[in-house]
């Protein structure tokens, strides 16, 4: 299985930016996908995730500014980043589980500038 996430870069605050991760199969076949991002000299952390049911789940920090989707048939997901501030300022990983196997994209650049 192979992850390739896109569409990171430099933005504004206040600004917006779209993130896809296209999967190398189907993606129905994964309990979950989620998107983590890792800003430098701290952990990795989850930002979103949603499941093969389609539900979703988010860090408080983004609620309500970040959207995280799906496309079966491309199988592909998206992070929609809305209001991006300063701290949204990170690499931002795929990610997918298949039971207990974990899957990781190579990772993308999001800078968001005050």
């Amino acid at each position: 299985v192979q992850l390739q996430a896109s569409g990171g870069g430099l933005v504004q605050a206040g600004g917006s930016l779209r993130l896809s991760c296209a999967a190398s199969g189907s993606i129905f076949s994964f309990n979950r996908m989620a998107w983590y991002r890792q800003a430098p000299g701290k952990e990795r952390e989850l930002v979103a995730f949603i499941a093969n049911i389609g539900s979703t789940n988010y860090r408080d920090s983004v609620k309500g500014r970040f959207t995280i989707s799906r496309d079966n048939a491309v199988n592909t997901i998206y992070l929609q980043m809305n209001s991006l501030k300063p701290e949204d300022t990170a690499v931002y990983y795929c990610n997918a589980r298949q039971s207990q196997v974990y899957y990781w994209g190579q990772g993308t650049l999001v800078t968001v500038s005050s």
